[in-house]
């Protein structure tokens, strides 16, 4: 599969992405091989099926959940979705985080990893009596220069 080819896979994958919803989660059925790896700071599935459910229940435990893709970069194999993702979330509101994911293409040159890179401690330290234990160890932890 070609560069080209695994350009155009990339744009269709970060287009469904950008326009989520529990509607169009089937999208990424085309795009994605069977057996895809799933990966984010919560989940770690193989097959499409699991990689729907972890997407649909971000839409049952959140509000207005979306992401906005930033940039996209394909090198050979593989993919670099640089992204932004809102959602009201329950008792911590508001929630907004940047994060990349690495696609990499199949010989068929359909997805067959996703796998999230984003920083899940901001969203701990919203949460009530977490975020306030998280916080004391973070500053006892702090350097003090």
């Amino acid at each position: 599969m070609t560069t080209q080819s695994n350009q155009a896979v990339c744009e269709a994958y970060a287009s469904v992405f950008s326009q989520l919803s529990p509607a169009t989660i089937e999208s990424f059925r085309p795009l994605v091989s069977s057996d895809i790896r799933f990966k984010d700071p919560f989940n770690d599935h193989c097959g499409f099926e699991k990689m729907a459910n972890v997407l649909q229940d971000m839409f049952r435990h959140t509000q207005n959940p979306g992401f906005t893709v930033l940039e996209q970069d394909v090198c050979g194999d593989h993919a670099w979705l640089r992204w932004r993702f809102r959602a009201d979330m329950p008792v911590i509101g508001a929630f907004e985080s940047e994060g990349v994911s690495r696609i990499v293409f199949n010989a068929d040159g359909k997805v067959c990893e996703h796998i999230d890179y984003w920083d899940s401690a901001p969203l701990y330290m919203q949460i009530p009596l977490l975020g306030r234990l998280l916080k004391a160890i973070r500053n006892r932890m702090a350097s003090d220069h």
